[in-house]
């Protein structure tokens, strides 16, 4: 670190020029909603306020990089529940009997706290009704629609339950999320076995006792944990 000191003087004077010229820029915000710019400028003043010389070759293109990955790690601020769910097909039900159930479908999520990865499994199961269903990869993608915004996996449990009763307006929803945390394992208590199991039942999973416990059970049972 202290290699780049020497150059702060000059990197000082970069910033400051860097931000006469942004108070009077309109904001540069693309197609896809992200100001790509203004990222790029954040994570060159945070390279900064470490220590590190942006300039050097290593980092040259490192704001761009970034940026470009928080446009895809944010993607679900713009993308909605509906577009996927909103698609559905018909099927004859039996009285509640016919559960549909995805697991360990893989998600990966930023937490809101210290802007840190954190990732796992989700597993999803419903009890059509109405004679509807929604395509199985649907599912998938409103687990990312969630998932890829600043998010607590509290929180992103239950925006699917919900999410699956709006659209679908099922008998019941089971969403179950196991996490891994790289805010626990990477810094504070530092727990590199310590997974989070969140839960989250709506409908008849969430007034039968019995019935959650069937459910959950088939969605966590039998499965192999890497």
């Amino acid at each position: 670190m202290s290699a780049y000191l020497p150059n702060l003087d000059r990197r000082l004077a970069s910033r400051s020029h860097d931000c006469e010229h942004d108070h009077d820029a309109a904001p540069e915000v693309a197609q896809d909603g992200v100001d790509r710019p203004r990222i790029e400028r954040a994570v060159r003043e945070i390279l900064i306020a470490i220590g590190e010389d942006p300039d050097r070759e290593g980092l040259q293109e490192t704001p761009m990089r970034a940026a470009k990955a928080w446009r895809d790690l944010t993607a679900g601020f713009r993308d909605s529940a509906q577009r996927h769910l909103g698609k559905q097909f018909e099927h004859r039900t039996t009285g509640g009997h016919d559960l549909v159930a995805v697991r360990d479908v893989e998600f990966h999520s930023l937490c809101e706290h210290h802007l840190l990865p954190f990732f796992g499994r989700a597993h999803v199961a419903y009890l059509p009704a109405n004679d509807r269903v929604c395509g199985l990869s649907k599912v998938a993608r409103t687990v990312d629609v969630f998932a890829r915004r600043l998010q607590m996996q509290e929180r992103l449990t239950s925006q699917i339950a919900d999410a699956i009763v709006e659209h679908l307006d099922p008998l019941g929803v089971a969403v179950i999320l196991e996490g891994e945390h790289m805010c626990m394992r990477m810094r504070g208590a530092s727990k590199s076995d310590s997974d989070m199991l969140t839960t989250s039942f709506r409908g008849v999973f969430e007034n039968d006792r019995n019935a959650r416990a069937e459910v959950s059970a088939l969605l966590l049972g039998g499965r192999r944990r890497s």
